[in-house]
């Protein structure tokens, strides 16, 4: 795996779930969120792996729930949130589950604690939040890919990172091994694309 990392430096992951769920997917695979923390502790001091996922409210069952209970019970910090549900111009009922807020202002207040962010995400709307945290001193490498058609992350968002890590390079790493036996819920993820899917392109 490309990218540069100090075994003495601090490190925070910070998953945008919707995201990695959309780009893993474009590259053919599943992840093993497992694999995924074991790779990162391995880099340095792992001080906390944030995952972010919106959750449609009012459904008997989500399912994305499964994946969320594992993670939180498992080295993750989940930040949820309930979707809005709102109709647009056309009169089309729209869901919104946008998590970038939450996402940049854990990545700040986090930041004095921090030498290193790596964050997992596409989305050129976080460039600014990238730009804000080197100004603080910290290194930041995006985890996504350029592989896929079309490709998942903002050049400009790729431009301002210290690194940028491509996920298919990142896959032998983390990507479960469709040999084994699904472990669930730790590998829930191929039945969350309903609910993933909705949140990405309503974002």
């Amino acid at each position: 795996m490309k990218g540069n990392f100090y075994d003495s430096e601090r490190v925070a992951l910070f998953i945008d779930g919707a995201n990695l769920y959309s780009a893993a997917r474009s590259l053919g695979f599943d992840i093993d969120y497992r694999r995924l923390l074991k790779v990162f502790r391995e880099k340095g001091r792992l001080v906390r792996a944030y995952y972010y996922t919106a959750l449609i409210e009012d459904q008997e069952y989500s399912p994305i729930r499964p994946l969320i209970d594992w993670l939180d019970y498992n080295g993750y910090t989940m930040v949820t949130k309930p979707t809005k549900e709102f109709t647009d111009a056309m009169g089309r009922r729209k869901i919104k589950g946008n998590m970038d807020i939450e996402l940049a202002i854990d990545v700040l207040e986090m930041a004095e604690h921090l030498d290193h962010v790596i964050l997992f995400s596409g989305d050129g709307d976080f460039r600014r939040l990238v730009e804000a945290v080197q100004r603080r001193g910290l290194r930041v490498s995006v985890v996504s890919t350029i592989k896929s058609s079309p490709p998942m992350v903002a050049d400009e968002l790729r431009r301002q990172a210290d690194d940028f890590i491509e996920l298919s390079e990142l896959a032998p790493l983390i990507a479960r091994n469709p040999s084994e036996r699904p472990q669930r819920p730790a590998t829930a993820e191929p039945d969350d694309a309903p609910a993933e899917h909705l949140m990405r392109s309503s974002a």
